[in-house]
C-alpha cells in the first residue's frame, strides 16, 4: 500500500539526513544513491504544486501556437571569431534523429526523438513547448548533407567539436549510422569524440532500472570488444585530443563492475594495438569521484545533473491541473555551478543552454525556466576562463548540448529565438579575449512614430537638448514611406524599422532595446509620439513629459548621471512615478503573471511604484530580466483600440519593478539636474485611478 505524502516526505527526509550524515567515500555514496533510486524511487517525495483555476484569471497563452518568433529572435549572421581560439569548446550531440528496426519495435514505425518534441504542449504559463527546430528543419541523419551543415554552423559560431553519444550494449550497438558517415566521408571535418551512453534504455528516458528496453553487460570481456570497436574512431586524425591523446568519455562509470579495471584493460589494448595512450574522462551525470581513483584522467561537469535546488513551482500558474513536474530557476543553476571551487583533480567546466524534458515526460518534466542566450553568454565566458586556470594545456569547455531537443538542450537555431543560442556562443568568445563591441559615446534615442506629425515637436526638442543623438525610429509598414518624408523634410537622420501594429509603442522597443543592448549600447531614451485621444489632455501630457526628459537644464545632467553612476537604472520624469495600487485594477493579473515569468519578487501594489506615459531614461542592463525573457510577439494582444489591462500595459507597470529586482536604482530628471520641484499635486492629473 503506497505510503501517504506526508509520510513518504517524512521517511524521506529521515533517510537522507542519515545518509548525508555517513563517512562514506565519494564513489559509495554515490552507488548507494544510485542503487537506492533505482529500487525505491517512489520513496521520493513530490515537489510543490503549482496553482491552478485562480478566480478572474486568463490565460497568457494563446493555444494555437508557440513557435512563432519572440523578443530576441535573432537570423543567422556572418561574423568573426577570435584566433586562436580562447578554448575548445566541445557540444554533447545526440543522434538519434533517424529511425532504426529497434526503435520502431518499441515505439512504434518511424520513431526519432522528433516525435518525443512535438507532443510537448505547454504546462505552464510562459512554458515555452513545444520547442520547434528552425533553420535546419526537422532532419534525418540518415542524410549526411544533415551532418555537414550542422558542422558548418558549429564552425561559424564556435563550436571546435562535437561529443557524441555513443551506444553499445554487450557487442550490439545502436544509432551508429551518422557515426559510420563521418568515419567514412573526409569531408565531415568537425573532430568527435565519444561517450560511452553505457546505462540502461528504459522506457522512462532515464536508465532506471526498471521497464529496461535493452541493458548493458558490462564484464572484462565486453571492455575488450569496446575498445577493440570504437578504436577505429580513435585512430581518426579528425578524433578529438587532449594533450595529444584522444579522448574517450563514461557517462557513467559508477555503473561498471570495476572502474580501474576498466581503465587499465582499455589503456592496455590500446598501446599494444597502436592507438597509444587515451585520456579517459567520465561525465559527472550521476557519479562525482576522484577520476584518479577509478584510473581516469579527468572528469566532466554536467549541469543540471548532481545540482540540488529549491523548485518554483508553487509560483506558477498551471496550464495543465495534472502537471507533476518540478520547475527549477537557471540563473540559480548558473549562480551554484559558477561558484563551485576548483576540486584538486581535473574537472572540465560544462555549460548548458537551459533544460527542459517535458517532451519526454509529458506532464511530470524537469524544466528550468528563466534561461537566456545573454545569461548562457555570460556563464560560457566565465566557464572559459576556469577551463584555461584549471588545464591551461587544453582548455576544453563542454556545452549540454547541441541538439537534446527533447531535454530543452539545445544550439541549434529554433522557431522561437533563431540563431541567438549560436550567437551567444560566438559573443562569449570574443568577450574572452575581450574582443566586445565598442559602444558609441553618442547618446541613443527610440522613438514610437503613430502620429507622424508629432515628429516635428520631438526632432525639435532633440535639437535643443544640446545633445547629439543617434536616433532609431519604430512605426508600421504603413506608416513608413510618410516617416521617411518627414525626417527628410526635417533634416533628421535615423535608423528606422518597421513593425505590425501590435503592443503599441511597448513592443517596439523591446525589439530595439533587444538588439541595442546586444551592441553593446548602455543608455537609451523611450520616446513616443504620444497623444491619448481618449482625454482632453493628452497632447498637454505628452509635452510635459518630452520637456522633462529632454529640456536642455536635464538631457545633459541625465546623461551625465548614468555615465557616473554605475547603478542608476531608470530616470523619470520628476512627477510621473507613481504608486501601483492607484493603476492597478484591470492589469493586476498580467503584471503578476509578467513578475512570475521575468523571474523577479511578486508585486506590492500599495509599495511599488511605476513610470507613467512610458518614456524614460534606461541604462538597458537594468531590463535584462525583462528582454531575457524572451516574450513571444503573439502574447501581446491584436489592436482593437484598448486603453488598459493589455500587456503592453503591464510591461508598462514591471519596468522600474524589473530595474529594481536586477539591482539598479530610479531616479528623476529634476533630482538629477539639482532642479527644485515644483509643488506635486495630491493626484496625478493624467490618469484615472483604479482604486
Amino acid at each position: 500500500m503506497p505510503l501517504p505524502s506526508l509520510a513518504k516526505t517524512a521517511v524521506f527526509h529521515i533517510l537522507r539526513t542519515g545518509f548525508r550524515l555517513m563517512p562514506l567515500p565519494s564513489a559509495t555514496r554515490d552507488r548507494m544513491r544510485q542503487r537506492f533510486l533505482d529500487n525505491h524511487y517512489d520513496l521520493v517525495p513530490a515537489g510543490p504544486r503549482g496553482q491552478t483555476g485562480a478566480s478572474g484569471t486568463r490565460e497568457h497563452r494563446q493555444r494555437a501556437t508557440a513557435a512563432g518568433p519572440a523578443i530576441g529572435y535573432q537570423p543567422q549572421r556572418p561574423g568573426q571569431l577570435p584566433e586562436p581560439l580562447p578554448a575548445t569548446l566541445v557540444a554533447f550531440y545526440l543522434p538519434q534523429f533517424h529511425p532504426i528496426p529497434e526503435n520502431d519495435a518499441w515505439w512504434g514505425e518511424g520513431f526519432t526523438e522528433w516525435q518525443n518534441v512535438t507532443r510537448a504542449l505547454p504546462q505552464f504559463e510562459g512554458h515555452a513547448q513545444p520547442r520547434l527546430p528552425g533553420a535546419l528543419g526537422f532532419y534525418d541523419l540518415r542524410i549526411a548533407d544533415v551532418m555537414r551543415r550542422q558542422m558548418q554552423l558549429a564552425r561559424e559560431y564556435g563550436i571546435a567539436a562535437f561529443c557524441t553519444y555513443f551506444y553499445w550494449f554487450g557487442g550490439k550497438t545502436l544509432l551508429e549510422g551518422p557515426l559510420l558517415q563521418w568515419l567514412n566521408d573526409a569531408s565531415l571535418d568537425l573532430p568527435l569524440c565519444l561517450c560511452w551512453a553505457n546505462e540502461n534504455w528504459s522506457r522512462r528516458w532515464d536508465g532506471r532500472a526498471d521497464q529496461i528496453l535493452i541493458g548493458q553487460q558490462h564484464s572484462a570481456s565486453d571492455d575488450l570488444a569496446f575498445i577493440a570497436h570504437v578504436s577505429r574512431y580513435l585512430s581518426d586524425p579528425r578524433y578529438l585530443r587532449v594533450d595529444g591523446k584522444p579522448l574517450l568519455l563514461v557517462y557513467r562509470p559508477g555503473l561498471l563492475p570495476e572502474a580501474q579495471s576498466t581503465a587499465e584493460r582499455w589503456r592496455k589494448w590500446c598501446r599494444e594495438h597502436g592507438i597509444g595512450e587515451i585520456y579517459l574522462a567520465y561525465v559527472q551525470s550521476f557519479d562525482r569521484v576522484d577520476p584518479r581513483d577509478i584510473g581516469f584522467d579527468g572528469a566532466v561537469s554536467f549541469p543540471p545533473n548532481n545540482i540540488t535546488l529549491a523548485p518554483i513551482t508553487d509560483r506558477q500558474q498551471l496550464l495543465n491541473p495534472d502537471f507533476h513536474g518540478d520547475i527549477y530557476d537557471w540563473r540559480e543553476l548558473v549562480s551554484k555551478v559558477s561558484t563551485q571551487a576548483d576540486p584538486t583533480y581535473t574537472l572540465f567546466p560544462c555549460v548548458n543552454p537551459g533544460w527542459d524534458n517535458e517532451p519526454r515526460r509529458s506532464g511530470a518534466g524537469r524544466v528550468f525556466a528563466h534561461a537566456s542566450p545573454r545569461g548562457y553568454r555570460d556563464w560560457l565566458q566565465q566557464a572559459i576562463h576556469t577551463a584555461q586556470r584549471r588545464k591551461p594545456s587544453s582548455p576544453l569547455v563542454f556545452v549540454n548540448a547541441w541538439n537534446e531537443w527533447a531535454e530543452g538542450a539545445v544550439l541549434e537555431p529554433d522557431s522561437r529565438l533563431g540563431f541567438a543560442w549560436l550567437q551567444a556562443t560566438r559573443n562569449a568568445l570574443c568577450g574572452a579575449c575581450e574582443q566586445k563591441p565598442v559602444p558609441s559615446p553618442q547618446p541613443c534615442v527610440v522613438i514610437h512614430v503613430w502620429y507622424v506629425d508629432v515628429l516635428d515637436e520631438i526632432a525639435a526638442a532633440l535639437r535643443t537638448s544640446g545633445l547629439d543623438w543617434r536616433v532609431f525610429i519604430t512605426t508600421t509598414v504603413e506608416h513608413e514611406q510618410i516617416v521617411r518624408e518627414r525626417l527628410a523634410r526635417l533634416d533628421l537622420k535615423a535608423d528606422i524599422t518597421t513593425f505590425e501594429n501590435r503592443g503599441r509603442d511597448i513592443l517596439p522597443f523591446l525589439h530595439i532595446a533587444d538588439r541595442l543592448l546586444n551592441e553593446g549600447v548602455d543608455v537609451v531614451l523611450k520616446l513616443h509620439t504620444k497623444r491619448s485621444t481618449h482625454r482632453r489632455d493628452g497632447e498637454l501630457w505628452r509635452r510635459e513629459l518630452i520637456d522633462k526628459l529632454l529640456s536642455p537644464e536635464r538631457a545633459a545632467s541625465t546623461l551625465a548621471a548614468f555615465r557616473n553612476t554605475p547603478k542608476l537604472g531608470l530616470a523619470a520624469a520628476d512627477g510621473h512615478v507613481q504608486p501601483l495600487q492607484f493603476y492597478w485594477g484591470e492589469n493586476e493579473s498580467n503584471v503578476q503573471y509578467l513578475a512570475a515569468r521575468l523571474g523577479i519578487p511578486e508585486p506590492s501594489p500599495e509599495q511599488d511604484q511605476f513610470i507613467a506615459g512610458s518614456m524614460f531614461w534606461a541604462r538597458l542592463e537594468a531590463l535584462r530580466p525583462l528582454l531575457d525573457a524572451h516574450l513571444g510577439v503573439w502574447e501581446f494582444e491584436d489592436e482593437a483600440g484598448q486603453v488598459d489591462g493589455t500587456l503592453a500595459h503591464a510591461v508598462e507597470r514591471i519596468i522600474e519593478l524589473c530595474a529594481e529586482a536586477a539591482g539598479y536604482a530610479i531616479s528623476d530628471t529634476a533630482t538629477l539636474g539639482g532642479i527644485a520641484e515644483g509643488n506635486a499635486t495630491q493626484r496625478y492629473p493624467y490618469a484615472r485611478r483604479s482604486g
